[in-house]
């Protein structure tokens, strides 16, 4: 695993170096942490939805790699940045299939307990969105925690790591993040 992260690493660097071959090496290598990734995703949402983990992970792929100025640094902000475009990819899909429904029932995601929503399992991935926005503009580093953490499924030593933090002070914003979006997300549930 050590040597895989370390090549992904080196592979990645190379890449931000403008190297296509070090792009087409790294496919291979981080595919299937990506499909795992999708996959978990797509097993907290609705039955029946239209997106499969397949191509949530090709869309993901190709946005990351139409990142013109990305500055690569190691495989952990990868799989960060990854979670966030798959975000991206669930809540713009999310979107286009309630416009097209004409407020129709909001794309829902089952939300694992630690932000669990008062009431039930399952979170509208919208109300997550709006919630996380919110929480950008009052703390974007909890923001960017809870994407780390419940999108990419990052572990807190992981997080630390990926945003030069402590892990105390990822678990003290983690458990402030989770307190914060447990309000919101209960406040929008009774209004």
């Amino acid at each position: 695993m050590l040597e895989s992260s370390e090549q992904i690493t080196r592979l990645l660097v190379q890449w931000s170096g403008g190297s296509r071959s070090a792009l087409d090496q790294l496919l291979p290598l981080v595919y299937n942490d990506l499909k795992r990734l999708a996959g978990s995703y797509l097993r907290r949402e609705r039955a029946g939805h239209t997106l499969q983990s397949t191509a949530l992970v090709h869309e993901a792929f190709l946005r990351l790699v139409d990142q013109r100025e990305a500055n690569w640094q190691n495989r952990l902000q990868f799989f960060g940045i990854a979670a966030q475009v798959i975000r991206r990819i669930l809540v713009d899909h999310a979107r286009q299939r309630k416009a097209q429904k004409r407020g129709g029932e909001a794309l829902r995601v089952t939300i694992d307990e630690s932000i669990a929503v008062p009431g039930g399992s399952d979170l509208d991935l919208l109300a997550l969105d709006d919630a996380l926005q919110k929480l950008t503009a009052l703390d974007e580093r909890q923001s960017r925690i809870v994407e780390l953490r419940f999108f990419s499924g990052l572990s807190i030593e992981e997080t630390s790591e990926v945003l030069g933090l402590s892990t105390a002070t990822v678990k003290r914003e983690w458990s402030m993040a989770r307190v914060w979006l447990f309000r919101e997300l209960g406040a929008e549930g009774r209004a």
